[in-house]
């Protein structure tokens, strides 16, 4: 009876010490996870994880995504995954950065193939390989992206996004990563057409990757190219980590990478110390 009467006022002495400390700020935090670095990952698909499902909401948002396996790491707390399957870069700064806050410690982004209709520019052309009246439309949509590029445009636009990015998280590290090809880039000279294809999405790559590495130095922001982490893994692979479903051409997840994909993401950030603290 004694050692009940004991136990109860050890779970009374418990519970209001908790109290106590709920008045004073709140419950008390371990010390591991007070010191994890608070994280948001902002940006389009690539950043949201489509193509490696199961997705929690329709912006695609995955468990598989590059910023969810991060979180399972005893540096990191992340306490969103804004991302959102479609978005440019002025969507990123229009609907993402609520997220952040001076408390944040790391920001990751992956934004700017939307800014050159990449999805316009491999549907027409990809038409265009089996339907030679698609051609022009493969053109100009080719034409589009080329000149987003070679204008600054693109760079512009990520530096901008950037730079609202570090005035919303003042205090966190900025990391923005590339693309992958999407297929292994070909020999040249060869006339068929999807080599054809391959080197002119080889080259929009390319200038996508090459604006946005552009736009991190501008800004001090770290850069993490993931070609060379995708390589030997495109569509025309004997092992691809980019999904392409034939049987199912109208997929949104036709073109962007799957788990294993997602996994070279994490491999690419986690090399290039982007989770380790400041």
């Amino acid at each position: 009876m004694g050692r009940l009467k004991l136990r109860r006022r050890r779970t009374a002495l418990a519970a209001g010490l908790a109290a106590l400390a709920m008045a004073a700020g709140g419950a008390a935090v371990p010390a591991e996870a007070a010191d994890r670095t608070r994280y948001v990952a902002l940006g389009d698909s690539y950043a949201a994880g489509l193509g490696a499902g199961p997705y929690l909401d329709d912006c695609y948002r995955s468990e598989n995504s590059y910023s969810e396996l991060a979180a399972h790491t005893k540096t990191i707390k992340l306490v969103a995954n804004a991302a959102c399957s479609g978005k440019t870069t002025q969507d990123v700064v229009n609907t993402q950065l609520r997220r952040l806050t001076r408390t944040t410690g790391l920001v990751t982004i992956t934004a700017g193939g939307n800014n050159l209709r990449f999805a316009e520019i491999l549907a027409s052309c990809g038409a265009a390989m089996v339907n030679p009246a698609a051609g022009p439309l493969c053109d100009a949509a080719s034409a589009y992206a080329e000149g987003q590029i070679s204008s600054h445009r693109l760079s512009g636009d990520v530096t901008a996004m950037i730079q609202r990015v570090k005035a919303a998280a003042p205090n966190a590290k900025v990391v923005v990563t590339g693309y992958p090809y999407l297929y292994d880039p070909v020999a040249p000279g060869q006339a068929d057409p999807m080599s054809r294809f391959i080197y002119k999405a080889t080259v929009l790559a390319d200038g996508l990757n090459g604006s946005i590495a552009a736009a991190a130095r501008a800004t001090g922001a770290e850069y993490v190219d993931v070609r060379a982490a995708f390589a030997g893994h495109g569509v025309n692979s004997a092992a691809p980590w980019i999904n392409f479903r034939r049987t199912a051409l109208a997929s949104p997840e036709n073109f962007h990478p799957n788990a294993r994909g997602y996994e070279a993401y994490f491999a690419s950030l986690n090399g290039a110390k982007a989770y380790s603290a400041r």
